[in-house]
């Protein structure tokens, strides 16, 4: 192992959403659709939004500020088994980053109004990418398969919200 001994982020922004804690919160993006939100990103990083208003979904990557501790093993959400870690979708990671695609609606100056949040309100944003469908969406017919959750994404259904 190599002898890297901190990774510092340094947060360019601030999620806001209808959503004060963890509780109650919808699981996924998909589950939190016509949700909105709003970041703020900070004045330094500002010019960084050039060209953004031009993508309709975004990539964000956040740090998951409210997850206290992790276990390699986990029972994920409605889960009776025991899963490692890196093959749920749990907040409760050795790292805590989290990854949501959201809607991006509109931009005015340095705030950013977002739907499909799935994301606690306060939780310090560190990177924005633009979502390309042609990037960063594969042959879903080639050899594609969901683990565990194949039975599982079914059920997800009665979790997402209602309009």
């Amino acid at each position: 192992m190599e002898n890297i001994e901190k990774i510092e982020f340094r947060p360019i922004g601030i999620i806001r959403s209808p959503f004060k804690e963890p509780k109650g919160m919808p699981i996924q993006p998909i589950g939190a659709k016509g949700i909105e939100g709003k970041i703020e990103i900070f004045p330094e990083f500002a010019e960084g939004l050039k060209d953004l208003d031009g993508f309709s979904h975004i990539i964000l990557i956040y740090h998951l500020h409210l997850s206290k501790g992790y276990k390699m093993l986990t029972y994920p959400f409605l889960e009776k088994n025991l899963h490692g870690v890196f093959s749920t979708r749990s907040p409760h990671r050795p790292n805590q980053i989290g990854l949501s695609i959201v809607r991006l609606e509109k931009i005015e100056e340095n705030i950013l109004t977002i739907s499909n949040v799935d994301i606690v309100d306060g939780t310090p944003l560190l990177d924005i990418k633009p979502f390309v469908k042609e990037f960063d969406c594969f042959d879903m017919n080639e050899n594609y398969r969901i683990g565990w959750l194949k039975n599982r994404v079914e059920n997800s259904k009665q979790y997402r919200t209602k309009k």
